[in-house]
């Protein structure tokens, strides 16, 4: 059994730090964490990471600086830069220091995995054909083969129908489902009389994945259902 993939995540906030790990560690790969510059450096030497998500400012080394050594040690080595500058002079300096990919804060939890997938796959640390197990929409990771659905780092308790309804949702990002959708593909039923069956399940998920938080899953009147990252539009 080969090793899981390895991937650096360096960052001095916390909060987005573990959230990071947990999407890392659903997706099936391995996460070593670095809250400033100089761990990182000493962490990429130990663990040969596979990729690395690099916040552009550190509480000690500047990001660029962190990004030229990696690349001196490793020039193949995958780097995904995160900053909170948007400026286009920072992202070309980023990008000619050798950075892969460039993702501004805030982002989408989702985003950021797309990315690094991407740049795992091209590296060819990452199979292409593996199986996408693993969805993630802004806080929210839900993991099909363990069928673990976490929030903001927080595990929510589903009941098999529940997390069936979720995974077709988060299956469709933004997109409107009508109810039929949803009996045909969660229910195998075709019968639209049992519409309010759809009715009762949506409630009962959005007691528990959206309790004390900003709402996910949306009702567009007359069409159906529809589920976004927290504050899209």
């Amino acid at each position: 059994m080969s090793a899981p993939t390895r991937v650096l995540i360096v960052d001095d906030e916390p909060e987005l730090t573990e959230l990071l790990a947990l999407a890392v560690t659903e997706a099936g790969w391995r996460p070593f964490l670095a809250p400033d510059g100089r761990t990182a450096l000493t962490l990429a030497r130990g663990c040969a990471p596979h990729a690395v998500v690099l916040d552009g400012m550190l509480p000690d080394l500047d990001g660029l600086q962190v990004l030229r050594r990696l690349r001196y040690e490793n020039a193949d080595l995958p780097v995904l830069m995160l900053t909170a500058r948007d400026a286009l002079e920072h992202r070309l300096d980023g990008l000619s220091a050798g950075a892969d990919d460039y993702v501004t804060k805030p982002f989408s939890l989702e985003e950021v995995m797309l990315r690094l997938r991407g740049l795992l796959r091209r590296s060819g640390a990452e199979d292409a054909s593996a199986d996408e197990s693993v969805h993630v929409l802004g806080d929210l990771v839900l993991a099909e083969r363990t069928r673990v659905v976490q929030r903001g780092g927080e595990q929510v308790p589903l009941t098999a129908k529940e997390f069936d309804l979720l995974r077709f949702l988060v299956s469709h990002p933004r997109q409107v489902l009508s109810k039929a959708q949803i009996l045909d593909h969660v229910w195998n039923s075709s019968f639209e009389s049992e519409g309010n069956l759809v009715e009762v399940y949506v409630y009962s998920l959005r007691g528990k994945l959206d309790r004390g938080r900003a709402p996910m899953i949306h009702t567009v009147r007359g069409a159906g259902y529809v589920i976004r990252a927290a504050g899209e539009r």
